[in-house]
């Protein structure tokens, strides 16, 4: 099962690399365009638009697997060591919830605008298929905090950097 799960890990991050490398080289043909020949890529927005939301949502499993969501330790203080285990195991089953309610709202979104035909702007593009990726994403991130809870974070092993604090 680990396997699967680094197998998956690594498609997500050549996947979100595709995805940011294709909104960078579109944003620079679109500004070589509009500057130099004045005519801009006819619906770069939209395409940009929902590349972005496609990183974001490719992204968010890879950042919840690796625990490196962003924290605040304030309430650490007030907890005992004996306790710390307890209380990220709390924290992550709110964040599976949390997570979990979103992918719910996604998905019921995702069905309302395939049922009224929800559409982008310039391209015409079908949003429900870009809402169902994001109910899909939160569902797998929701999965991703439930095996932190259990097993802790998805830590590459041949990774040797370590994070300091300010």
């Amino acid at each position: 099962m680990l396997a699967f799960a680094w197998k998956l890990r690594r498609a997500f991050e050549a996947l979100m690399a595709l995805f940011l490398l294709a909104m960078v080289a579109l944003t620079f043909a679109d500004v070589v365009g509009r500057r130099l020949g004045g005519k801009p890529i006819f619906g770069a927005n939209d395409i940009t638009e929902h590349l972005m939301a496609l990183v974001v949502f490719v992204g968010l499993p890879l950042v919840t697997v690796a625990g490196a969501h962003l924290t605040i330790d304030i309430l650490d203080k007030l907890v005992k060591r004996p306790g710390m285990a307890f209380w990220r195991t709390v924290i992550s089953v709110i964040v599976v919830g949390v997570l979990a309610l979103i992918a719910w709202l996604f998905f019921k979104h995702g069905l309302n605008a395939s049922r009224i035909s929800e559409v982008s702007q310039a391209l015409r593009v079908p949003r429900a298929p870009l809402y169902f990726f994001m109910a899909f994403s939160c569902a797998l991130s929701a999965l991703a905090a439930l095996g932190i809870a259990l097993k802790g974070p998805m830590a590459d092993p041949k990774d040797t950097h370590t994070e300091d604090a300010l």
